[in-house]
Parts: structure tokens; C-alpha cells; sequence
């Protein structure tokens, strides 16, 4: 029997989503509503077959009864007045359209969509079979590899059709990004500002002058290596911990773990600390190092894109705080840096994690296992899509930390702001 969602539970689930919260969805529901019925004249419009990696997720619906099962009772237990994806074969041709879709610029915030996809799953993903459907393996690689088609549209010319003075190099927009920071600034009289993708865009370099390096010349100090929020300071972390639950209590066997990694890495980090801090839209995003050390240990772990922590009872909280779920379970990179003995030669690992949408990782190809790196050295970057990102430290590597603990029964986007490069702690 399928239990329709109330309106009222619907929106209150909405607007505790990362994506509402961090800016990437309208702060309105009813734009989601508008969104989903363009989708309908875009999907009519469009005459093409359907993208492999579109029809690969078709295939598997087909095949697999049980997936679509759920995958058509997400669809169902929406409510009739939000109700714009009636069937999986609307939700195949929708995500045809989005596969290659570069996200414009909305002056309104109220209606503003920066990730389409996220939109589109907007509401069904927040139903009792949509959090079922979301955590299936299958339908999980079926998406990563739709959103891989995604992300090649967005690195490739055709995207940046978007980069001019009507969407992303609007006056708002410009303010909005902080864009005279960026390097960008100096090459307006460029076409596209010399962009060459929507992704080159997105993830485009800042100039030094805005990000300072703190405590230059002292290792002790422990730099931001993200500009964001901080979501969640967490000491004494435990090996193993339920971290589905309300809460979110960080469990290191399934956050630092990965199929390359050895378990020696997961035992190091027992009872140590964690700092995490997303990245809303305007955040600069690109990561750098937070110690001085050597590259010991690069790798990244596939994820399921879109899952998030599951509410037995209201809560108004649980989905803006699937963040720390997301650490567990999304696509994540990992860093492991062996300090040098300044820092006591300890272990501090980047976690890097892809939230939502696309949020490919790249690793700076300077950084390498045996490299050495130092603070405020760039690491990599995200393309586009959601993304937030922890650090993991050893016992005994930090001595306090020097930004504000967020209160957990806060919404995230309360929490203090912090700027790649900044101190957030000092070692020991």
C-alpha cells in the first residue's frame, strides 16, 4: 500500500534539504513545482534518443522489478497538488533533458534552481520509497554514471553559453559570487570572461590577496581547507558508531575507510577529531592543505549520490544534518597527510565529499603519494554540485580548536564562517 506524503510534511522536509539550506535550491517550493512543468515542454521539445548513460538506468528499471517497484511508488507517494513525474518513463525523458542542461542564472531567490537534478528529485527522494530507492546499489551506479555524462556536458563549450552579462556575469550574480575576487575579474574583456566550460567557471581560482595564509612561518597553526561553514566539530571519535541516527555521530571505519586503504589508517585515527564545513553556492571551491606533511595516501571511494538521513518521527533538522550521514555514505575523496615532526609525525586526513549533483573531485596534479605539500598549498577542487568537507586528525595532533563549536540542535547555515587558508585550530 503506498502512504502519500502530506503537503505539510512534504515542505517541512524541503526546506531542512542541504540544497534548500546551502542556497542551491529556491528557497520556495512552489519554484520546484514551475521547474518540474518546464520539464514536461522541454522533454516534449526534445526529439533526441536518449543519452547511454540515460538509457543505461532504463534498462535497469526494466529489468529490475523490485527497483521500479519502489522507483514508481516514490512517484505515487508525492502528493497530487506536487505531483508533476507520473511515470519512470517521464523520469527517464526528464533526466534526458538535464544530462545536458546548464544551470542559468535566476535574479530572484525565490525561484533560483542551481541544480537541476536536485530539483527534480526535489520532492520524490523525500517519500518513504524514495529514501528506499536512493540507497539501492544499482540505482546508485546507474545515477553516478548519468551524472558522470552530466559533468563532461558541463566541462565541454557547450556549456558556457550561460557565462554572459544576462546569467552568471549579471550585476547580482557578480555580487552574489564576490567575482572582482576571483582572477576572473581581470579578463572581462574576454569572451565567456575567458572561461572556457560552465565548470571552468564554477570552480574557478580566487586571487591570494583574499585568501591570506594564517600563522605564515608557524607550523603549529591548523588551516581552513575550504571556505564554508562549519557544520560540526566532533572529539573523541569512536571506531565504529551509528551514524544514521539523530545526531550523526561520525564512525571512522566507514568515513576514512576505502576499498585501497589500509585498516591501519582507520585504527590511527581512534579517538581523535573531526572538523567538518560545507560549501554553500558562492563559496570558493577549491581546497587546499591544512598542515605541512607528505602525501600519503590519495584515493577515492564511489558513493550513493542523493541519499539522506532517514527520520523515524518529525524532525526539523534531519535533512539539513544528513551532512554528517553524507560524510559515511556520498562519493568522498580522501588525503592522508603524515605530518612532519613538528606536528609529532601524525596522521590528518582531508575528507573530501561530494554532495548532491555532480561534485566531481580532482586532485591538483602536483599532489601525489610521497609529495611533499604545505598549508595553504591547493589540493583540488569540486566540480560542480553540492559539497561539504571534514578533516580528520589523529590523537594528539590538535591542542584546541580555535573556531566556534556549532550547536547541534542549530541548522547548519548558523554555524560560524570560515575561509580556506583561515586557523581554525592550533596543534599541540
Amino acid at each position: 500500500m503506498t502512504t502519500v506524503v502530506t503537503p505539510q510534511e512534504l515542505h517541512a522536509r524541503y526546506r531542512n534539504t542541504f540544497g534548500r539550506v546551502g542556497g542551491y535550491l529556491p528557497r520556495n517550493p512552489a519554484a520546484i513545482d514551475e521547474f518540474h512543468k518546464g520539464l514536461t515542454r522541454r522533454a516534449a521539445d526534445l526529439k533526441e534518443e536518449l543519452h547511454p548513460a540515460v538509457q543505461e538506468l532504463a534498462d535497469t528499471l526494466r529489468s529490475d522489478g523490485v527497483l521500479r517497484m519502489y522507483v514508481q511508488n516514490m512517484l505515487r507517494e508525492v502528493p497530487q497538488e506536487h505531483r508533476h513525474i507520473h511515470t519512470v518513463d517521464e523520469l527517464i525523458q526528464y533526466l534526458n533533458v538535464i544530462v545536458t542542461w546548464a544551470p542559468s542564472y535566476d535574479r530572484d531567490p525565490l525561484k533560483q534552481i542551481f541544480l537541476p537534478m536536485s530539483a527534480l528529485f526535489g520532492y520524490i527522494r523525500l517519500t518513504p520509497s524514495g529514501n528506499v530507492a536512493f540507497r539501492n546499489q544499482a540505482f546508485g551506479e546507474k545515477l553516478h554514471g548519468i551524472l558522470k555524462a552530466w559533468c563532461a556536458y558541463l566541462d565541454s563549450p557547450e556549456s558556457a553559453h550561460v557565462l554572459n552579462t544576462r546569467d552568471w556575469f549579471s550585476q547580482s550574480a557578480i555580487e552574489l559570487n564576490r567575482l572582482s575576487e576571483y582572477e576572473c575579474w581581470n579578463h572581462r574583456d574576454k569572451e565567456h570572461w575567458g572561461f572556457t566550460s560552465f565548470n571552468d567557471f564554477f570552480h574557478r581560482p580566487i586571487q591570494d590577496e583574499f585568501r591570506p595564509l594564517a600563522g605564515n612561518g608557524d607550523p603549529s597553526v591548523i588551516v581552513a581547507p575550504n571556505d564554508g561553514t562549519v557544520y560540526n566539530i566532533q572529539r573523541n571519535v569512536p571506531r565504529s558508531a551509528d551514524f544514521w541516527l539523530k545526531g550523526q555521530p561520525y564512525s571512522l571505519e566507514n568515513m576514512v575507510y576505502g576499498p585501497q586503504c589500509k585498516d591501519e589508517y582507520v585504527s590511527a585515527f581512534v579517538g581523535g577529531d573531526v572538523y567538518q564545513a560545507f560549501l554553500s553556492v558562492n563559496s570558493f571551491h577549491r581546497w587546499n592543505v591544512p598542515v605541512d606533511g607528505t602525501i600519503e595516501h590519495l584515493e577515492i571511494v564511489p558513493g550513493y549520490p542523493f541519499s539522506h538521513v532517514e527520520s523515524a518521527s518529525p524532525d526539523p533538522i534531519a535533512y539539513t544534518h544528513s551532512q554528517g550521514y553524507q560524510a559515511h555514505v556520498s562519493t568522498r575523496g580522501l588525503a592522508f597527510i603524515r605530518t612532519g615532526s613538528e606536528l609529532g609525525n601524525r596522521l590528518v586526513c582531508a575528507v573530501v565529499i561530494g554532495m548532491e549533483e555532480v561534485s566531481s573531485i580532482s586532485w591538483n596534479p602536483e599532489i601525489k603519494v610521497g609529495a611533499p605539500v604545505a598549508r595553504g598549498q591547493e589540493l583540488g577542487w569540486f566540480s560542480y554540485g553540492g559539497s561539504s568537507m571534514a578533516l580528520v586528525f589523529q590523537p594528539g595532533v590538535v591542542d584546541e580548536f580555535t573556531v566556534p563549536f556549532n550547536n547541534p540542535d542549530q541548522h547548519p547555515d548558523d554555524g560560524p564562517t570560515v575561509f580556506v587558508k583561515s586557523q581554525i585550530a592550533r596543534a599541540r
